[in-house]
């Protein structure tokens, strides 16, 4: 199967992109593994004329949004986020309608759509650098409420929420850290900003998945507990084999990042199902949200 899916690849001139949540056997096949925007930034600056996108839609859009000349396909139509589901263009229009005008941040992890309607995109890596890069007072910050929550902390900007979550790491609990410390003693625990704040507050560290794998690279201690969805363990035991890392809860599961299978992944390449592709109409303005980001990390 491994071998069909690299030949058509080549022959295809395509580039296979895993998330970090993505299934072992899925991120084994892949050209490039990471966080969904990183991910698009560095295929967008391949040759490659098209995209196999081992994720959820709105990264295959993300990647469409960033290579309009590539065809983007995405092996599961039925891969979607909750959290990108939590919002509409529709509702955050009508909020805007209702409110004082004021910046729009939003997550990468939101439908183009929204994107589109908004002033500046946002990772959970650089949250807090995009809201204190804006000249304002308020601002609204789509859809997590956790993660403007934790933003919130590091700014004197008044954040006004949106009433999302990551369904995954919104059910992390302090009491579920407390267990994994007391069957791991001595492990550092890291947690990712769309857990609720109280269990940011107890962690060592609160980082994107890419942080976390340079974080525990980087870092003196062998032992991790890990709290983010599970198949990050993958490759950070790859990536670090000398450490061990443990989940802060095993029902931190996506069940939409395990739908990919390499059967899927092959038939999109043999008939080039599953395209993705941004109207130009919404695909514009949404990507001046993200480069306005983009250009700010840089």
């Amino acid at each position: 199967m491994q071998a069909r899916i690299r030949k058509l690849l080549k022959q295809r001139n395509a580039i296979m992109l895993a998330h970090n949540y993505q299934p072992p056997e899925i991120q084994e096949m892949a050209d490039l593994c990471g966080d969904s925007l990183e991910l698009s930034i560095r295929a967008a600056d391949t040759d490659a004329e098209m995209i196999v996108f081992c994720g959820v839609h709105f990264m295959a859009e993300t990647a469409s949004i960033l290579s309009p000349d590539k065809t983007v396909l995405l092996p599961r139509a039925d891969a979607g986020c909750p959290m990108a589901d939590m919002i509409t263009p529709v509702a955050l229009s009508a909020r805007l309608r209702t409110t004082p005008e004021m910046p729009v941040v939003t997550y990468v992890n939101s439908p183009a759509a929204v994107k589109a309607l908004s002033t500046i995109c946002c990772t959970s890596a650089n949250a807090v650098e995009v809201v204190n890069s804006l000249d304002t007072d308020e601002l609204l910050m789509t859809p997590d409420r956790n993660l403007a929550r934790n933003t919130a902390r590091h700014t004197t900007r008044k954040i006004h929420l949106w009433d999302g979550c990551c369904p995954v790491h919104d059910r992390l609990t302090v009491a579920d850290v407390a267990a994994a410390r007391a069957a791991h003693p001595g492990a550092v625990f890291i947690a990712h900003p769309e857990c609720r704040p109280e269990v940011v507050d107890i962690a060592d560290a609160a980082l994107s998945t890419s942080g976390m794998i340079r974080f525990a690279a980087e870092s003196d201690a062998t032992e991790f507990i890990v709290g983010t969805e599970v198949g990050l363990l993958y490759p950070l035991v790859q990536k670090i084999p000398g450490k061990k890392f443990y989940p802060a809860s095993e029902k931190m599961v996506c069940p939409d990042m395990k739908k990919i299978t390499p059967q899927d992944i092959l038939a999109c390449l043999e008939d080039l199902s599953g395209q993705v592709k941004v109207p130009e109409d919404i695909r514009i303005p949404a990507l001046a949200a993200v480069t306005r980001m983009i250009d700010l990390s840089r």
